[in-house]
């Protein structure tokens, strides 16, 4: 089996390490392909603290790909990342979620049969002593972290909105809330960068009014926000920043105004 490496020049290494200034995650050259398809070609950016940044471009630009890479769901072919001044290029999905690095996804991976503080608990259980199925099992002294880890994803369900629902089966909650108890497990590991992948994608308009109220009270509590969307008035009035992907490319980023006026924008969605 061909194993993928992960190229790094010195020169790329001496250009992150000399930065003063690239917390909480700094991406440079990253590159990643699936057989002849450059899903990401040589991407870098800086993501700044307690930010709102958002990353769009058309279907296949290659959005997702880059939360995946980042994330550690797939090793990159080049290229570094830099979290908090530690380098995570390559390193394995759990290790780097141990790291501060949370995610949600755009289909809602959710346990249908669990109730919604129990999707909750998953999140939090990646940070508990006696481990997720020795809490299912009553082991002791699981039972003491377990309540412990129950306490705190209530506290996440309080708020996104949800504690009066925390009882409820995750089925029988619609599209937006299991987006918002998605968002509820993700905190559970309590991350410093929460990646959200497609969050309003199906969603009504207060729900998305009442995402956005979320948004910005996370960051008021300290976290970083990176979005992946596709929403562009949503993007456009939340955002700090905005980088636009196209075929793998990163072809613009700046001001929300900025982007929507640029003409590489504008001919990625528009067409010639």
């Amino acid at each position: 089996m061909h194993t993928s490496k992960v190229l790094v020049h010195n020169r790329d290494r001496s250009e992150i390490e000399s930065e003063e200034n690239y917390l909480p995650l700094n991406v440079l050259r990253l590159s990643k392909r699936f057989g002849g398809i450059h899903a990401l070609n040589e991407v870098t950016f800086n993501i700044e603290e307690k930010s709102i940044i958002s990353l769009i471009g058309p279907n296949g630009a290659g959005k997702t790909t880059f939360i995946n890479v980042v994330t550690g769901t797939y090793p990159p072919e080049a290229g570094m990342i830099y979290f908090q001044g530690q380098n995570i290029t390559g390193l394995p999905a759990h290790k780097i979620a141990s790291l501060g690095i949370g995610r949600t996804f755009q289909l809602q991976e959710l346990f249908l049969s669990l109730t919604v503080l129990e999707n909750a608990m998953v999140g939090c259980h990646t940070r508990g002593r006696a481990g997720m199925f020795a809490a299912g099992l009553r082991i002791h002294p699981a039972k003491a972290d377990e309540k412990r880890l129950r306490e705190e994803a209530m506290e996440n369900l309080k708020m996104i909105g949800l504690e009066q629902r925390a009882s409820d089966s995750i089925s029988s909650l619609p599209l937006g809330e299991r987006k918002l108890v998605g968002m509820a497990r993700a905190l559970g590991m309590r991350p410093k960068l929460l990646m959200l992948d497609e969050p309003v994608a199906g969603l009504a308009a207060h729900e998305i009014e009442n995402l956005v109220r979320l948004i910005h009270s996370l960051i008021d509590r300290g976290l970083t926000l990176f979005i992946v969307e596709h929403n562009m008035p949503f993007v456009m009035s939340i955002s700090e920043r905005v980088i636009v992907l196209d075929e793998g490319f990163k072809i613009a980023e700046g001001p929300p105004d900025d982007v929507r006026a640029n003409e590489k924008v504008i001919k990625a969605y528009l067409g010639e």
